[in-house]
């Protein structure tokens, strides 16, 4: 019974090694970016593992060493990973104070509501409660937009893009909006928007609306258009000059590169750095849960409140925040910065995922 407990705990041991070893390649292909995910699942089957191994195995032969070493190594890789995203690390947005206008505050809800989930009644007493300035909905087709009417009407500016293919979007807001721009960045079917908002104290601010393909089998092959579509959004960004917000379901981590390269490019802050891991995805199975929806602004703004919202019927939670425009308090906040070499990096991630849409037209 022991030794088939060890073997077990050996398997299990060698797999979380690999998983981590894999996800450092720098290929896009979706079985090696998958690991880019759960790293906080990897960090508990890696200590789990030396703590039992430790307990039942013999620790003395050579090939205990070698899995006990590298099981140590996945850990303290995972762990730093993780770490910005626990309360253990400094804030990367400020505490808004107290005594801030609420003319100066904006609320964003996102929520991707799975399109064949028909619980409406749940995301529209979320949205009732919360009643935020603006609301961001995907996976949104034309059924969804006529069953959430009568919470939507007390939107009255908005941006409706129904479609049945999963990758439908809806921003509705209660503040003006001006130049809304709906773009196909690398494939006809994959929406975005670009508009400005006016705050309640007449400044304007920028804020895009994303959703890119995930790099699962039944979506993409690798990650090269998710990725691009990313960056992409990033240097639309990176010559603004107003107040930037980016919000949506980005199907990828906080943590991967893809993500740290958006923020080095766009100079955009995460609010959740220093805070917690607000996983909104998968809302269905607590054990397999990882931050995918996301909200970065500029260093323009500090955080009032951000809140991962309950269960709606949809495989995501929605996600909550509020911000406050500070710019009297510009460079308190350290920006992310690209160098020459992340800047390479970028364009070749551009021109890698131009590419893969290209041929796929072909």
């Amino acid at each position: 019974m022991k030794k088939a407990a060890i073997t077990i705990i050996q398997a299990i041991g060698v797999f979380s090694i690999l998983a981590s070893a894999l996800s450092l390649l720098p290929l896009e292909n979706w079985y090696v970016r998958v690991f880019d995910f759960p790293r906080m699942q990897l960090l508990a089957l890696s200590l789990l593992c030396i703590t039992l191994y430790l307990w039942l195995g013999s620790k003395h032969r050579r090939r205990d060493k070698v899995l006990l070493v590298g099981l140590s190594l996945a850990s303290i890789y995972q762990a730093i990973n993780i770490y910005p995203y626990t309360a253990l690390a400094p804030v990367q947005v400020k505490q808004a104070k107290q005594d801030n206008r609420q003319e100066n505050e904006l609320s964003i809800m996102v929520s991707n509501v799975l399109m064949t989930n028909q619980n409406y009644g749940k995301l529209m007493s979320l949205v009732k409660q919360k009643n935020p300035d603006i609301l961001l909905l995907l996976e949104t087709d034309s059924v969804w937009q006529n069953a959430l009417e009568p919470v939507t009407q007390n939107y009255p500016y908005r941006v409706e893009i129904p479609l049945p293919n999963t990758y439908g979007m809806h921003l509705y807001s209660q503040l003006p909006l001006r130049q809304k721009r709906v773009k196909y960045l690398l494939e006809k079917e994959i929406p975005s928007i670009k508009t400005f908002i006016k705050l309640r104290s007449g400044i304007w601010v920028e804020l895009h609306a994303v959703h890119p393909k995930p790099p699962v089998p039944t979506e993409a092959p690798n990650s090269k258009k998710r990725d691009a579509e990313i960056v992409l959004v990033a240097y639309d960004i990176a010559d603004s000059d107003y107040p930037v917000v980016v919000a949506g379901d980005f199907n990828d981590v906080a943590w991967s590169r893809t993500t740290a390269l958006f923020q080095e490019v766009s100079k955009l802050l995460d609010p959740r750095v220093g805070r917690g891991l607000f996983s909104t995805f998968n809302a269905n199975y607590p054990p397999l849960r990882w931050p995918l929806d996301h909200v970065f602004h500029s260093d323009h703004f500090k955080l009032v409140q951000i809140e991962r919202l309950p269960y709606i019927g949809s495989d995501h939670f929605p996600i909550y925040i509020k911000l406050s425009f500070a710019p009297e308090n510009e460079y308190e906040q350290e920006e992310p910065e690209a160098d020459e070499d992340t800047h390479e990096e970028a364009m070749e991630t551009i021109e890698e995922g131009v590419e893969a849409a290209q041929e796929e037209e072909e």
